[in-house]
């Protein structure tokens, strides 16, 4: 059955690589992984290591949670919970500190509902949230420089 695993693995990358338009020979360059493992790779005869699968993902701009499910490394909860992660991690438009505000509420409905909290979670709502929210734990009040520029429960524009 694991060889079955690994085959489809393989089928997947060989799609990715060609979706990409990238030979093997030029996918093994910019992985530094050697063109006839990742060929034993595509034909499901090798079954590669985290470290394979991250370099080959990064090469061909895919998910490596997505790879570790197929390659049977990581479970499909845990993939969707680390790429959610990612996504928030990875968006521009909020600041470190939005990001992990953003980071302990998913962690908080996770815990509501009966999951544990991911990996990098460290299980303290208050540490950075407190100093962020209003007295009521609002995190949509705006402080500082932000003031003004949205809208608040609180806010009279003619005081």
């Amino acid at each position: 059955m694991a060889s079955l695993n690994v085959g489809n693995l393989g089928e997947y990358l060989r799609e990715q690589r060609r979706a990409a338009q990238l030979s093997l020979r030029q996918l093994a360059d910019a992985t530094g992984v050697s063109n006839p493992y990742l060929s034993q790779i595509e034909r499901g005869l090798r079954k590669p290591s985290a470290d394979v699968l991250q370099q080959v993902a990064k090469a061909l701009r895919i998910s490596a949670e997505t790879l570790y499910v197929r390659a049977g490394i990581l479970d499909e909860r845990e993939r969707e919970e680390l790429e959610t992660r990612a996504v928030i991690l990875a968006d521009p438009s909020i600041n470190e500190r939005q990001k992990n505000v953003l980071l302990q509420i998913y962690d908080s409905f996770r815990r509501e509902n009966g999951f544990a909290p991911g990996p990098d979670a460290d299980g303290d709502m208050s540490a950075d949230a407190g100093a962020d929210t209003g007295a009521d734990g609002d995190a949509g009040t705006r402080h500082g420089d932000d003031a003004g520029t949205g809208t608040t429960k609180d806010h009279d524009p003619h005081s």
